[in-house]
């Protein structure tokens, strides 16, 4: 493994002042609303709906990963730095981090090692202020409904048994997970049952990260379903004259934001719902800005590709009227390990016996990006603790396959160590590319919708629905919701509900739980267990080891 040079290591901590980085776009100044010198917004007017359609679009995704993660966002920036340095224009597009695994399990999001977007701190923590933004409409909604069961004016009659809208916060608090509000006399509201998701799992994030524009984002705001009045009738956030109060407070956060890589390559970076209960992708205005000004965009969907890109390419692409041209299968020697039965404290110790029994989770995968009409190609995100014989053996059942796979350096390298994964890119998009096609018809029935998902992407023998499921199903038939798109809830762990079963899982049935409805963001969320919108702070979380000197420089938060 080759590292980087003293002179390339002080070559990727310096940043460019951001109108430099904006000038390798063709953006002019007066385009940029900057946030000092390294952030910026980028107006929407600048989205050019013919290049859309003209340049190439390459999604980065990943076998079932173990609870670090395989690398996505590494990959996917070192591979925009591979294709840059092999004379393709190239800017990757990211989710923005959530605050809550940033101070809890996983520190800092925003790449590894010479694969890294900055500046970094501030991408971390508030950045632009987008999330400050989605969490302040997101408890206007709530405050607002809460306001109506209070008013003897213009009182909805709304049934507090019935309202599903949470209050959100961008921080893992397990002790807001359940709350009752409305104590303390008359004057202090309607006593209730409430609670508090993250701001990642807020519908106005996946309603932010789906919206077209502002009259989009205004018409998906004031479709929320809120809840049921005394009689029955349906609730809508336009009901309560929402949507106009709630887009004021998102007028800049629908806007992408622009920074840099470490090798002084264009990045944008917009929106971040989680995988497992949302989409999990970035915005659909942030991957089009990438393509109206880059001949490629590399952008990455959250968890293993039976969440992030499958989601990513049945409800973003098909809605945004995307075509993908290539997929990035990122694998590492440890997840295929886990897969053959290592346990964790094992992870990192060679078996080519285990790597070649958990190979049978990353074929699972390749199949399903082909059902696409996709061709994909498999990065293997270097470790140290990879051995030779593990890797060859890889590359060669890939290649049993008619896959190609690509060791990726990125982390020790930057995009000296992705030049290999970017020709691979380059060679399909130009000579393998096809017209990607939905897995399903957002017009058949719901439970076909669903089925079709469990059977084709997970390998499940069938689909189980509980009784509050049925009755879910009956609700959204009452209410016209059937042609939504599904944006299944489940474990990210293993391709069935049950995170026991690793590698590939046969014999399996599926059962969904409820069928909750995101009327504004326009899909069902089928829940399959039991799913976690608030997480906790582990044991011992990284805010620990975080520090600040006296001249405010931050340490610990990668």
């Amino acid at each position: 493994m080759k590292l980087l040079s003293d002179i390339e290591i002080a070559q990727a901590t310096e940043k460019n002042h951001i109108k430099n980085i904006a000038e390798k776009l063709n953006i002019v100044e007066d385009d940029l609303e900057m946030y000092g010198k390294y952030k910026a917004k980028l107006p929407l007017y600048l989205i050019d709906e013919d290049k859309v359609k003209k340049n190439n679009l390459i999604l980065v995704t990943a076998l079932t990963p173990t609870p670090a993660g395989e690398g996505k966002t590494t990959v996917s920036i070192g591979l925009t730095e591979g294709l840059n340095k092999i004379g393709k224009q190239a800017t990757v597009v990211l989710r923005e981090p959530s605050l809550g695994p940033v101070f809890g399990i996983k520190g800092g999001a925003a790449g590894g090692g010479y694969s890294q977007v900055v500046p970094m701190e501030d991408i971390n923590l508030h950045f632009t202020g987008d999330f400050n933004a989605i969490e302040k409409a997101n408890n206007l909604l709530a405050a607002l409904i809460d306001n109506n069961l209070q008013s003897k004016v213009n009182n909805l009659n709304i049934d507090p048994r019935t309202i599903g809208w949470k209050r959100v916060i961008d921080m893992n608090d397990r002790s807001l997970r359940q709350i009752t509000i409305g104590l303390g006399g008359t004057a202090n509201g309607i006593p209730r049952e409430d609670g508090f998701n993250i701001t990642a799992a807020s519908e106005i994030m996946a309603i932010l990260c789906m919206a077209q524009g502002r009259d989009d984002l205004k018409e998906r705001i004031g479709n929320i379903f809120v809840g049921f009045t005394f009689d029955k009738k349906p609730i809508f956030a336009r009901d309560l004259k929402a949507e106009n109060a709630m887009a004021i407070l998102l007028k800049d956060a629908i806007k992408p934001n622009l920074v840099q890589t470490l090798e002084k390559n264009p990045a944008i970076i917009h929106g971040g719902p989680f995988a497992n209960i949302a989409q999990g992708t970035n915005s659909i205005i942030a991957t089009k800005m990438g393509l109206s000004l880059s001949d490629y965009v590399i952008t990455e969907a959250g968890f293993g590709a039976d969440l992030g890109a499958e989601k990513f390419l049945n409800i973003k692409c098909a809605a945004a009227g995307l075509n993908p041209k290539c997929v990035v299968l990122v694998a590492t020697i440890r997840a295929l390990r886990h897969h053959g039965g290592s346990p964790s404290d094992e992870y990192n110790t060679p078996s080519v016996e285990r790597v070649e029994a958990g190979f049978v989770n990353l074929e699972k995968h390749i199949e399903n990006i082909r059902k696409f009409n996709i061709e994909p190609v498999v990065a293997i995100n270097s470790f140290v603790s990879d051995t030779d014989e593990e890797v060859d053996l890889i590359i060669r059942k890939c290649d049993a396959l008619g896959v190609h796979a690509v060791v990726s350096n990125g982390w020790a390298e930057g995009g000296n160590g992705t030049i290999d994964l970017a020709k691979t890119v380059v060679d399909i998009v130009e000579n393998k590319a096809a017209e990607f096609k939905p897995l399903y018809n957002w017009k058949s029935p719901v439970k076909e919708k669903i089925e079709k998902i469990a059977k084709e992407i997970y390998g499940a023998d069938g689909v189980d629905y509980d009784n509050k499921a049925n009755l879910n199903l009956r609700r959204i038939e009452k209410l016209g919701f059937n042609d939504f798109p599904i944006c299944m809830a489940k474990t990210q762990k293993s391709f069935s509900d049950n995170d026991k079963l690793i590698g590939r899982p046969e014999g399996f049935r599926i059962t969904v739980r409820e069928i909750e409805i995101a009327a504004g963001a326009k899909f069902l969320i089928p829940i399959l267990g039991k799913m976690m919108r608030m997480p906790g702070l582990p044991s011992k979380p990284a805010s620990e080891e975080m520090f600040i000197d006296d001249n405010g420089k931050i340490s610990g938060l990668s």
